[in-house]
C-alpha cells in the first residue's frame, strides 16, 4: 500500500524540524512542494536528496491525476509547503482530499506533526487559548465587514492571518468593530524578528502607524474573547 506523508516543516527557524520528518523526507520516492526552490533550501541543509515536484494553489488538474498515478504504482510521497503544515489555509487539502476520494483503499494518508503559526502564536500570546476558532486568511473585498462584526461578537478567541498589505487596514477595521477587545499581533514567528504586540486594537494600531519599518513579513493576528 502506498503512503502519502504530510510533513509539516519550519515557519522561519529551520531548526523547527522534527527528526521524523527529515526520516520521512529521506525515505520517499518524490517530495511535493509549494516551491520547490523554497523547499530545496531545507532539503540541502539537512542533506536530503530526493526528487521533487511543484504543486500549488494554480496547479491544474493534470498534475493532481499525475499524483495520483504515481501513488497507484506504489510510490511513496510527502507533501510539504513552503511554510508550516500542509492543507492549513494551503491548496494541499485539496490534494488530500482528491487522492482520498480516487484511492481510498490503497492509500494511507499520513500527518507527520510539527510547527505551524496557529498554535505558535496563540501558545506565546497570553490570550484565552481554551476554545479559539481559526479563520485563515480573511477575503480581499467581500464580507470582510460582515466577518469583522462576527469577530466582534464571538464568544471565543479568534485566530486570523494577515498579510503586510493589509494588516494597517485590518486593524482599522478592529478599531471599528471591536475596539474594546484585547488583540495580540504576532509577526516573523520564530525569526530573527519575531514580535509580540499585545494591546486594544487602538494601540496596536497606533504603534504600527508610529513605526513604519515593523509593518513587513507575516502577521497572525488573535483576538481575545
Amino acid at each position: 500500500m502506498s503512503k502519502l506523508f504530510i510533513v509539516a516543516t519550519p515557519i522561519g527557524n529551520m531548526g523547527d524540524i522534527t527528526l521524523r520528518a527529515i526520516e520521512t523526507l529521506k525515505n520517499v520516492d518524490l517530495i511535493l512542494c509549494e516551491d520547490t526552490r523554497v523547499t530545496k533550501k531545507l532539503l540541502n541543509k539537512y542533506d536530503i536528496k530526493k526528487p521533487t515536484m511543484s504543486y500549488h494553489a494554480h496547479s491544474k488538474l493534470a498534475k493532481v491525476d499525475r499524483i495520483i498515478e504515481f501513488l497507484d504504482e506504489g510510490k511513496n510521497l510527502a507533501l510539504v509547503s513552503d511554510a508550516g503544515t500542509p492543507g492549513i489555509s494551503d491548496p494541499g487539502a485539496l490534494l488530500v482530499s482528491k487522492v482520498k476520494e480516487h484511492l481510498r483503499y490503497s492509500i494511507d494518508v499520513i500527518p507527520i506533526p510539527g510547527a505551524t503559526a496557529i498554535i505558535t502564536a496563540l501558545s506565546a500570546s497570553g490570550l484565552p487559548t481554551h476554545e479559539f476558532t481559526f479563520l485563515g486568511f480573511l477575503p480581499h473585498k467581500k464580507g470582510r465587514e460582515t466577518l469583522f462584526k462576527e469577530i466582534a461578537e464571538s464568544k471565543r478567541t479568534v485566530v486570523f492571518y494577515e498579510s503586510t498589505h493589509r494588516i494597517i487596514k485590518t486593524l482599522e477595521s478592529l478599531v471599528k468593530f471591536a475596539p474594546k477587545k484585547k488583540i495580540c499581533v504576532a509577526r516573523e514567528l520564530t525569526k530573527i524578528y519575531e514580535q509580540f504586540k499585545t494591546g486594544t486594537s487602538e494601540e496596536i494600531l497606533n504603534y504600527f502607524n508610529e513605526n513604519k519599518d515593523k509593518v513587513r513579513g507575516e502577521f497572525t493576528v488573535i483576538v481575545s474573547v
